[in-house]
């Protein structure tokens, strides 16, 4: 059961990997989308809104499906489809809006699908390892980001169309994700150990704080996908290269501190990590609201990277320790929240940029991220099957049996 587990273990990251780099494809050519279909910039806030809302269905669809059918499954054919309608945002053409409606309508309901079951397959191995593993997981997506953000660059160097530059990345990581789906592994679901799940239920008034922890998260982290260049150029003074500098550097110390986590989480466990990592992400936005020149503020980003990176892996993972019996649908649920975050984050910062200050609106995902301290007890290892917490000793690679194979 070893090189199954590792094998299973492998292919869930490469999963990872491909949705980090298929999404940041999108995103990061978003101009361009709108320049190749012609939609106005009255028009383009609807585009944008529709995907994490139709993701949000996605992942309500997924824990319906997951009663059903092996989250396995569900991701082995969500993310061809994902990486299909990522080809299909790029095929069309202009005045084809209805074109690019479908096809970033199909996109956001199977990245729902597929963000839902590829942490459920995270959390259900990390607990057949027995050790943190989730960290690893968000920090192979965080290297897809990368790469698929450096592939959008040079596509846009290179004034290519839009199908050229996601025809090559899509023909690589549709046929080798559909080959590495052979080895995933779905384990077996922990019995509840006590009536916290309801048997075999989700309490929502249990799984809340880790909603709210999930919404503050990605409200920090959807600042800073959409509001560090303009924060750094037109608050900081920075000049117009620099200002594409604090979304590479927070990618890259994101990386740097997922790749670290599982590490710490094991060493010092998951409540120390997430209040650890609170305290840099607040730091790291004190320091931008208060930077006085550019350098400073670039400082604060990197900050903010290496703070918020842990909180969504731990997050994931917190609420399948707390209904080890339901986790599927925990996560399900949970997932939904990712979204909530992504809407309301770089509204509101902007309502308050425009009409306060973008300093002042920086203090906000601050004191949001700072209400995780108040949860962080909602991160400590539950007790489980083996009669002790979560984390057990590194017996986690002989494995145990999986109902996937």
């Amino acid at each position: 059961m070893t090189d199954v587990l590792r094998r299973g273990r492998a292919s869930l990251a490469f999963s990872f990997f491909a949705q980090g780099a298929a999404f940041a494809l999108l995103v990061t050519r978003i101009p361009a989308v709108q320049d190749r279909y012609g939609v106005s910039d009255a028009l383009l806030p609807a585009f944008l809104a529709a995907v994490p809302v139709l993701a949000g269905v996605g992942s309500v669809t997924t824990e319906q499906l997951v009663k059903r059918v092996r989250p396995s499954r569900l991701l082995r054919w969500s993310q061809p489809v994902v990486l299909l309608a990522l080809l299909g945002v790029g095929a069309g053409g202009q005045g084809q809006v209805a074109a690019l409606a479908v096809a970033l309508g199909v996109f956001g309901l199977a990245v729902g699908a597929l963000d839902a079951s590829m942490n459920m397959l995270g959390v259900s191995l990390q607990r057949t390892y027995g050790r943190s593993i989730m960290l690893g997981f968000h920090a192979a997506y965080s290297l897809g980001g990368i790469v698929g953000a450096s592939l959008a660059w040079a596509g846009a160097h290179w004034h290519l169309a839009l199908w050229v530059s996601y025809l090559p990345v899509v023909a690589v990581l549709l046929p080798a994700a559909l080959v590495g789906s052979r080895w995933y592994v779905d384990g077996e679901p922990a019995p509840a150990a006590d009536d916290r799940a309801g048997g075999t239920g989700v309490v929502f008034k249990l799984l809340l704080p880790l909603c709210l922890v999930m919404t503050f998260a990605y409200i920090g982290d959807s600042t800073v996908s959409n509001w560090s260049a303009k924060y750094l150029k037109d608050v900081l003074g920075s000049s117009e290269q620099l200002a594409t500098g604090p979304y590479n550097v927070y990618m890259v110390t994101t990386l740097v501190g997922r790749a670290v986590g599982d590490h710490g989480v094991r060493r010092i466990g998951a409540v120390t990590v997430v209040r650890l990592g609170t305290l840099v992400a607040a730091g790291g936005f004190a320091v931008v609201a208060v930077a006085p020149g550019a350098w400073i503020g670039m400082l604060g980003f990197t900050l903010l990277g290496l703070g918020l990176c842990v909180l969504v892996p731990q997050t994931f993972a917190a609420a399948g320790r707390m209904f080890p019996g339901a986790s599927d649908t925990a996560i399900a649920r949970l997932n939904i929240f990712n979204y909530v975050g992504f809407l309301i984050g770089s509204p509101l910062v902007g309502a308050l940029g425009d009409t306060w200050s973008y300093r002042g609106a920086m203090l906000v995902p601050m004191v949001l991220v700072l209400v995780t301290l108040v949860y962080a007890r909602s991160f400590a290892a539950q007790p489980d099957r083996y009669g002790g917490g979560h984390e057990r000793p590194r017996t986690a690679d002989v494995g145990r049996g999986s109902n996937g194979l």
